[in-house]
C-alpha cells in the first residue's frame, strides 16, 4: 500500500484553508506558530482545554515553554467537557475578554476546539453570548486568530469551518459554519494520541468515517469529497484495528490522524446530512453519549436508507469495510449487515435500546431534529427525500 512509502516521522505542512502540521513531534511547531503570532503583535492568548488531557497527552509543557520564550501571556479555561455547552463557552469568553486576549489556543479533541472557535468569535463580538451564537441570533463577521493542537483522530475540526456546542436547557446541539473560524494553524501530532482509551480510539475514527459517508452522498457532493471519502475509509479500515490492538503504534495513529483531517476537508466541501442531524438529538438528550458511538448506532440504518440513491458511490467508498459491493440498489441489506458486523469488531453494541434509549423517545428525537437550529437544513442535503417519517424510520430501525 502507498502508505508504506510515507515517512510518518517527518512533519508535513498541509495547506487547506488552515495550515496543518502533521507528523510525529509536530507539537514542536508550536514554537514557530507562537513566534508568528508575536510577530503579528499578539502578546495575550486565551487557552481553552479540557480538565486533564491537555497535560496527559504531553502538549502542555511545550506550549508553556513556547509562550514563555516569546513573552506571550495567557489565561486558561480548563473546564470543557465532552459535548461542551454554551455555559462553558460563555465562561471561557468572559475570562478571555477580561484578560484582553488577542487570540485563542485550543488543546484537545473536538470539544475544546469547538468551544475555542466559539470563544474566538465572541471575543470579537463583545455584546453577544454563546446562546446568541448557537441560537442563530447573529451572523459572525470576525474572530480572533485560532490555533489548535488536536489530540484525537476524529472530528477534523482542526481544518474546517464548523463547531458544535450544546444548549442544555433545550437539549439542542446546534452547529455553526463560518469562514471566520478556520484555524490559522493546527497541529496533528500522533504522539499526542497514543494514550486515548481504546473505546475512544474507535469512536473518534468512526466519527471520521461518518463524516465522509455523508459528504460523499450529499446533494452537494463533488469528486473531491468522494475521493477523500474513499481514502479515509481505506485508511480507517486498515489502521483502526492496529491502533486498537497496539495503542502506541505511531504509524497507525499517524494515518488515522491524516484520515480524520481529510474527512474534515471532505465534509467542509460535501457537507453532512442524515447521520449527524439524527445524532445531535441523541447526545443532546444524553450528553454522556460519545458522539462517535451515537453515529455508529445510526450509520447502518442511514446507509441502508440512502443506498438506492447513491449505490455506486457507496460501493466504491465502502469497499474496504464491506467487500464485494457492486453498486446495485438491491445491496442495501448487504451493506446494512456488513456495517453492523464491522462496527461490532470495535465494541459497538448494536441498537440504541442497548445504549440507553427506547422506542418511547422516538417522537421526542424527531421533534428535536426539527427544532434544533441548523439540523433540518442538513436533511435537505440527503440524497433522497428526508421527511419526518424517514427520520422516524431510521430511529426505529436503529433501536
Amino acid at each position: 500500500m502507498w502508505t508504506e512509502e510515507i515517512d510518518f516521522r517527518s512533519v508535513s505542512e498541509i495547506r487547506t484553508r488552515s495550515t496543518v502540521y502533521l507528523g510525529v513531534d509536530a507539537i514542536l511547531k508550536i514554537d514557530d506558530i507562537l513566534n508568528s503570532l508575536k510577530t503579528d503583535g499578539i502578546s495575550k492568548i486565551a487557552v481553552v482545554t479540557g480538565k486533564q488531557s491537555y497535560k496527559k497527552c504531553g502538549a502542555w509543557d511545550h506550549c508553556v515553554s513556547a509562550m514563555d520564550k516569546h513573552d506571550i501571556d495567557y489565561v486558561q479555561y480548563s473546564e470543557v467537557t465532552a459535548n461542551p455547552t454554551v455555559d462553558h463557552v460563555d465562561a471561557a469568553t468572559n475570562a478571555a475578554r477580561k484578560f484582553g486576549a488577542q487570540a485563542v489556543l485550543a488543546i484537545g479533541g473536538g470539544s475544546p476546539i469547538d468551544a475555542a472557535k466559539s470563544v474566538a468569535i465572541l471575543i470579537s463580538h463583545k455584546d453577544k453570548t454563546a446562546r446568541d451564537l448557537y441560537g442563530y441570533q447573529f451572523t459572525p463577521q470576525r474572530a480572533v486568530p485560532i490555533v489548535t493542537i488536536n489530540t484525537t483522530h476524529g472530528t477534523g475540526t482542526e481544518t474546517n469551518r464548523f463547531a458544535v456546542v450544546s444548549i442544555p436547557e433545550k437539549a439542542h446541539k446546534p452547529y455553526i459554519a463560518t469562514d471566520v473560524i478556520y484555524p490559522r494553524f493546527s497541529i496533528d501530532d500522533p504522539r499526542l494520541m497514543v494514550n486515548l482509551p481504546v473505546d475512544q480510539t474507535a469512536y473518534v475514527s468512526i466519527d471520521a468515517l461518518n463524516h465522509v459517508v455523508e459528504a460523499c452522498t450529499s446533494m452537494v457532493a463533488n469528486p473531491y469529497s468522494v475521493l477523500l471519502a474513499k481514502q479515509t475509509v481505506d485508511l480507517v479500515a486498515r489502521y483502526l484495528p492496529i491502533a486498537m490492538k497496539t495503542p502506541g503504534d505511531l504509524e497507525a495513529r499517524y494515518f488515522l490522524t491524516y484520515a480524520a483531517m481529510t474527512a474534515g476537508v471532505s465534509f467542509d466541501n460535501g457537507l453532512l446530512h442524515y447521520t449527524h442531524a439524527l445524532e445531535h438529538p441523541l447526545s443532546g438528550i444524553d450528553p454522556s453519549l460519545p458522539h462517535g458511538l451515537g453515529l455508529a448506532l445510526l450509520l447502518p440504518s442511514v446507509v441502508k436508507k440512502i443506498y438506492s440513491a447513491r449505490a455506486k458511490t457507496l460501493a466504491f467508498v465502502l469497499n474496504a469495510i464491506v467487500p464485494g459491493l457492486k453498486g446495485d440498489v438491491s445491496e442495501s441489506e448487504v451493506v446494512f449487515d456488513g456495517l453492523n458486523q464491522w462496527l461490532s469488531r470495535f465494541g459497538v453494541v448494536k441498537g440504541l435500546s442497548n445504549n440507553g434509549f427506547d422506542s418511547s423517545q422516538i417522537e421526542k428525537l424527531v421533534k428535536l431534529v426539527y427544532e434544533t437550529p441548523g439540523l433540518e437544513p442538513l436533511l435537505g442535503l440527503a440524497p433522497n427525500d428526508a421527511d419526518r417519517d424517514s427520520v422516524a424510520e431510521i430511529y426505529a430501525e436503529a433501536m
